[in-house]
């Protein structure tokens, strides 16, 4: 599975919450199926993700900005929520 093309996948046919505030809100709601974070997202995000029992997580390999290209926005994403995967097999990532 390429992880790019699932993410794409994802973004166009389910629905993907991008951005700190929103995944943890996302997260606080219970809507959230698969938190991917960016390898250099701040350290109190993360933090936090591992305060939380039961939440899939992914790490992606590259930047938060590389993360947001992958998504096909110009700007820095460090972290994003899958809540619903659409056409996609994303949500069988996890670590």
């Amino acid at each position: 599975m390429d992880f790019n093309t699932s993410l794409r996948r994802a973004i166009k046919t389910g629905k993907v919450i991008l951005g700190q505030n929103e995944t943890k809100d996302s997260i606080e709601k219970g809507s959230a199926k698969l938190i991917v974070v960016a390898a250099n997202c701040p350290s109190e995000f993360s933090s936090y993700l591992a305060g939380k029992e039961n939440l899939k997580t992914y790490t992606y390999e590259g930047s938060g900005v590389q993360l947001g290209r992958a998504c096909g926005k110009p700007f820095i994403v460090s972290a994003l929520a899958i809540e619903e995967s659409g056409d996609s097999d994303i949500l069988s990532l996890s670590r």
